[in-house]
């Protein structure tokens, strides 16, 4: 009786220092890849994007900051990929979460933290009166389109100096192109008409810009740059919104690496 209960005995230890074993085999990887996790670059990436916003006072102007994280975030992935210009560093955001009377298109410099321009800009006559509520990538929608967008070549139409856009997110602009969705000037981005209507003129789906400013803002942003049109909508999803990407990239691109950051604890997997 007792060879078995010594037996058993032995057993019971052998299995035991079997899971120990075990254990420490598991845990040693994922020990190892939680350090990895906390040697990324977003806190890094955080405050540049604070940084760049600040430097070119975007608060002052009208933008939240929010809205500029996601227009940088798909700056960089965008950039990473490759399709950008390589000769300016040019972002565009259109938020169409505010009222049309709001001054609420920035083209900002991101190379030289500067804003260039800050203006009104207006959106499809099926989207909404005032503010922008329905969003189409249909032909003959006559609605604004949301997402990030591509400045392309230049060209003279009926409206004179104007500027093809390539849509980048599929299902929400990637028919901009075939839409003849394009940024030009209209009369009807004006003062006097938010005095006459309460509002801005609408467009057939374009983002129109002051007449005045039409040519300064094509020759500021065409060739290659970013256009972001942004509203809260928790349906739009898009693969240039990759965060860790636009660190990664950003860090690099500003000549910092993860490592300088080895001793952050404040990062979380």
């Amino acid at each position: 009786m007792m060879k078995y209960l010594f037996g058993g005995a032995g057993l019971i230890t052998i299995t035991l220092a079997l899971t120990m074993v075990n254990r420490e085999t598991v845990s040693t990887p994922i020990a190892s890849a939680i350090s990895e996790v906390k040697l990324t670059p977003d806190s890094i990436y955080n405050r540049h994007v604070t940084e760049l916003y600040k430097s070119a006072h975007l608060s002052e102007s009208g933008l939240t900051e929010s809205v500029f994280e996601k227009a940088v975030t798909g700056f960089y992935n965008l950039k990473k990929s490759g399709q950008l210009s390589a000769h300016k560093d040019i972002l565009t955001i259109a938020d169409f979460d505010q009222s049309s009377t709001k001054k609420r298109l920035w083209i900002i410099d991101l190379d030289k933290k500067k804003l260039i321009l800050n203006t009104w800009v207006a959106h499809g006559q099926r989207s909404g009166n005032d503010i922008a509520t329905r969003f189409s990538n249909t032909n003959e929608s006559f609605q604004s389109s949301i997402g990030f967008y591509l400045t392309a070549e230049v060209y003279r139409g009926q409206h004179g100096k104007s500027l093809r856009l390539d849509g980048m997110d599929e299902g929400f602009n990637s028919n901009a192109r075939k839409r003849s969705i394009v940024v030009h000037g209209a009369d009807y981005v004006s003062q006097g008409t938010i005095n006459a209507l309460g509002r801005l003129g609408r467009s057939q789906g374009c983002p129109a810009v002051p007449p005045e400013l039409a040519n300064q803002v094509i020759n500021s942003i065409e060739g290659g740059t970013v256009l972001f049109i942004n509203v809260s909508d928790p349906y739009y999803t898009s693969r240039y919104l990759n965060t860790h990407v636009a660190a990664m990239y950003a860090t690099n691109d500003i000549g910092t690496t993860p490592q300088t950051e080895a001793a952050d604890t404040s990062l979380s997997i």
